[in-house]
């Protein structure tokens, strides 16, 4: 047996492998995904992707892997108040687990929605689904989140099926057990000329301290377009990782928005394959950071074939002790002529105790193509805070008025009026001084 650090995560398979749901094959799997975690452990600090970000205090935690979602429909609600109002619509899950009595109506031509458990339990092929078409396989935390996956959602969607009212997934962490562990597993399957936009939302309570290893796998087949939204505001003593794969074949286009604003460490990786020709891929986030945060994003892009395009727009605002880190990375295939691949990763200091570690890369083996990077570290401009300041703005709320604008672009780019102006509350609710500002625009 491995010596790396798991935490107690090979007991707890022992305990929940009997109610997990799938048949023998799928059991199987899980078993072998669990033996590659052993085998490697945590990432440490040691491992390149993992050089700024520990993982030192999860593995000393001891995890209580969730397998059902007990509590009360009234105490439910009143968690998932938080994460805002949703007319259209949703799955939820709490504890990992869907909740059929929180949920709204999902009904639509060529659309078809099943909670994985359900899904595991009557598709035989499923467990094919679930490697994640062969991406990130090594990778620890999605070994660790495929022994586990207790449920998630399964999204098909038939060819030139176009679906313009967006899907909200929302994940709920309770407080209810000490160090819960959450592993959904969320896959979608987009038909040739469909289209889907999905919302993505991770929220907790606020004593909530556990762990959620997520893994989200999209495949967007020819001339398809798809738009994610992925909000990650869980409670400030939680742990939260997340993978999310993508696929795209000829001519599609996906758009990606990753939000990160809560937990005490966070990190997410985005892997985007384009494997068909003239297929592109746009990724937009924005992190925040403070007290003793941590947030992490990586992110890379495959282009493997001939005039495929890319976009990468990340922006960080870090006070107090947070600490942010982004690493891009860019691999343009032999062949992939023509491709297009543009990255900027910009990033706002508002402490002195805040810190950023940010690395773009580009790996180029074609010729004829057109690739960009660039990264940014600096602080507020102090002629526009005098600027402001002779206008009558008191500092804090000049402050306030330009971080709030640093934003203000990224928040611009999202589709869906009410999620954009939900988080730009958010943003301006953690800013002391917003609401004179806002009050004075």
């Amino acid at each position: 047996m491995s010596t790396a650090p798991t935490a107690n995560f090979l007991p707890e398979f022992e305990r929940v492998a009997a109610h997990l749901p799938g048949d023998a094959r799928v059991t199987e799997r899980r078993r072998a995904a669990l033996a590659r975690f052993a085998t490697s452990g945590f990432p440490s600090q040691r491992d390149e992707a993992w050089r700024y970000t520990s993982t030192a205090g999860l593995a000393r935690r001891q995890h209580s892997v969730a397998i059902d979602a007990q509590i009360s429909l009234e105490r439910a609600r009143a968690a998932l108040a938080a994460a805002g109002a949703w007319n259209g619509p949703q799955c939820v899950f709490v504890d990992g687990i869907h909740r059929a009595d929180l949920s709204g109506a999902v009904a639509a031509a060529g659309l078809r929605i099943r909670p994985l458990a359900a899904a595991v339990a009557e598709d035989g092929r499923i467990d094919e689904r679930f490697a994640g078409w062969g991406a990130g396989e090594c990778s620890p935390m999605i070994a660790l989140n495929a022994a586990f996956a207790a449920d998630g959602v399964v999204i098909d969607i038939a060819d030139g099926a176009k679906h313009t009212d967006p899907l909200r997934l929302l994940f709920v962490m309770t407080a209810d057990v000490r160090g819960r562990a959450v592993f959904p597993r969320v896959i979608v399957s987009v038909g040739q000329g469909s289209g889907l936009i999905m919302v993505e939302q991770y929220v907790g309570e606020s004593a909530a301290d556990g762990f959620t290893n997520t893994v989200t796998q999209i495949h967007a087949g020819e001339g398809a377009q798809v738009t994610h939204y992925r909000l990650q505001d869980e409670s400030p003593k939680a742990y939260h990782v997340g993978n999310l794969i993508v696929s795209q074949e000829r001519g599609s286009e996906v758009v990606s928005h990753s939000l990160s604003f809560g937990a005490l460490m966070a990190r997410q990786d985005i892997h985007v394959m384009l494997r068909g020709p003239e297929s592109s891929v746009t990724l937009n986030g924005l992190y925040m950071a403070e007290g003793r945060q941590h947030v992490d994003h990586h992110t890379r892009i495959d282009h493997f074939e001939p005039g495929t395009r890319s976009e990468e727009y990340y922006k960080g605002i870090l006070g107090g002790h947070g600490r942010g880190v982004f690493n891009g990375k860019v691999v343009v295939h032999p062949h992939a002529i023509k491709t297009d691949a543009q990255q900027s990763n910009r990033n706002l200091l508002l402490s002195k105790d805040a810190e950023i570690d940010t690395k773009p890369e580009l790996e180029i083996y074609a010729d004829d193509v057109k690739c960009a990077h660039g990264a940014t570290v600096g602080q507020l401009d102090e002629d526009a805070l005098f600027y402001l300041r002779s206008r009558g703005l008191e500092e804090s709320a000049a402050r306030a008025l330009l971080t709030y604008a640093f934003a203000g672009d990224v928040l611009g780019r999202l589709g869906i009026p009410r999620l954009r102006e939900d988080l730009a509350a958010r943003i301006a609710g953690r800013l002391p001084g917003a609401a004179e500002f806002l009050e004075a625009v």
